[in-house]
């Protein structure tokens, strides 16, 4: 997703430190295409849970709440553990958190506790909250300042190739042994040994998760000394609540942020469940899940050609045009059956390309040095990942209906494409920051 502080103090180069620096950068980008589908593979998990314990939508959306409430509650502690560690002890501190958290889905699996695995989301969410914060300003650390851009949107790539591989291997995976059960009929025995079975693959994959972030932390630790002489920047609490609100470019663009990552993981996270409406077009979990691989994907390329788009016009006229063409995508999917319905919401995924860190960038404009403290308010905001979903969940339950849910998107995308159209209004004196690397 994002770091709430940007930049560091001096690029790292030349001389053997500077080989060492750039064995860190290439592990970096090994990082961006790991976290990107641990992030995203919640998708999966809520169209593995919601049968597995048999949720109702709202309920099986707590998976998303579980997992990006750990964006408000440990973005700014991570900033100030940062500071404190460095950038190398922080990675390593936060791939340990991942790896301990993967652990816990085992107890989890054995036991098929809905709790339980809410609990170690919760704490792989804090995990990798820890090394979004490090990520971003050290791939702007490592090499010339000239071209800390062409790092990060090289970096976004590695994020989104991993996005849809891992969701698309991981259907494979982990809804590859579901099947239904009656659960009226069936005893609480038979319930949990049901629960248990479906949990096996969880734990077993989640386990080797574990394995591969203990030996990314190995690696990192063997660097530890690569970027001694970057120093991270300080964490400033103080004026931050100030600054929020007393600026309204940072306040629309922390709504904008909360609308945008809410949407994107709301359509995300109930795609399965939308593929196999028979209204839409009656998918198994399985399939459903490799579908959604496409809906992440078109956001990979949509970032492959977002840098000319953004080329020939304004970031605000863009951030409108995209943000409705996913309103008239999310209407031609309610108002339509079988696959021109599943497709059309699918594509929506195309239109999330460029809204992140064009939001951002439009957020930040003309802070000056107070970018890094509004760069904590909106990654902050990413808390809208676990809100919103769970927003669409309770307006299907109560309709009955998963297509009317469809409207809670449809809000969050106006109220970006207003954004933009503001952002034209009202043009910054300043520049800002480059965005975050995740999304």
């Amino acid at each position: 997703m994002a770091a709430p502080i940007t930049g560091g103090q001096g690029a790292v180069g030349g001389s053997a430190g500077g080989s060492q620096a750039r064995t860190v950068l290439l592990l970096a980008f090994a990082v961006f295409f790991i976290l990107g589908g641990v992030t995203n593979i919640n998708d999966l998990l809520v169209g593995k849970f919601k049968p597995m314990f048999q949720l109702s939508h709202a309920e099986a959306n707590l998976v998303q709440m579980a997992f990006f409430i750990a964006y408000a509650l440990c973005s700014i502690p991570a900033g100030i553990v940062m500071s404190k560690l460095g950038y190398i002890r922080t990675f390593v501190l936060g791939f340990l958190m991942v790896a301990s958290a993967a652990l816990l889905f085992i107890p989890a699996s054995n036991a098929a506790s809905f709790g339980g695995f809410l609990a170690a989301l919760f704490f792989i969410g804090a995990g990798i909250t820890v090394l979004q914060v490090a990520m971003n300003p050290v791939i702007t650390t490592l090499g010339p300042v000239e071209t800390s851009h062409s790092r990060l949107t090289f970096a976004q790539a590695f994020n989104s190739i991993g996005v849809t591989l891992m969701v698309y291997g991981g259907a494979s995976v982990l809804l590859g042994n579901a099947k239904p059960i009656d659960a009226a009929s069936a005893t609480a025995e038979q319930l949990q040994a049901y629960r248990v079975e479906q949990g096996a693959s969880i734990g077993h994959a989640y386990m080797w998760l574990a394995v591969v972030m203990l030996g990314i932390a190995a690696l990192f630790w063997l660097f530890r000394s690569a970027l001694d002489g970057a120093k991270a920047q300080e964490a400033k609490v103080a004026g931050t609540w100030a600054l929020f609100t007393g600026n309204r470019r940072v306040q629309l663009g922390a709504l904008c942020i909360f609308t945008y990552v809410g949407a994107e993981v709301a359509i995300g996270s109930n795609l399965i469940a939308y593929l196999g409406d028979r209204g839409v077009m009656g998918l198994g979990l399985e399939q459903a899940g490799k579908l959604v691989a496409f809906y992440w994907g078109g956001a990979m390329i949509g970032r492959l050609v977002g840098g000319f788009v953004l080329r020939l016009f304004r970031p605000g006229r863009v951030l409108t045009a995209y943000a409705t063409a996913a309103i008239g995508l999310i209407a031609l999917s309610a108002a339509s059956t079988g696959a021109m319905a599943g497709w059309a919401l699918i594509l929506v995924g195309f239109c999330n390309s460029l809204m992140f860190p064009t939001i951002f960038s439009l957020g930040t404009e003309g802070l000056g040095t107070r970018t890094p403290q509004g760069s904590g308010i909106l990654c902050t905001a990413i808390v809208g990942g676990a809100l919103v979903p769970y927003l669409f969940g309770l307006t299907a339950d109560v309709t009955g209906n998963i297509r009317m849910a469809l409207l809670v998107p449809a809000v969050c995308y106006a109220i970006i494409a207003m954004f933009g159209l503001w952002a034209v209004r009202n043009p910054s004196k300043g520049a800002g920051s480059a965005g975050p690397v995740f999304e």
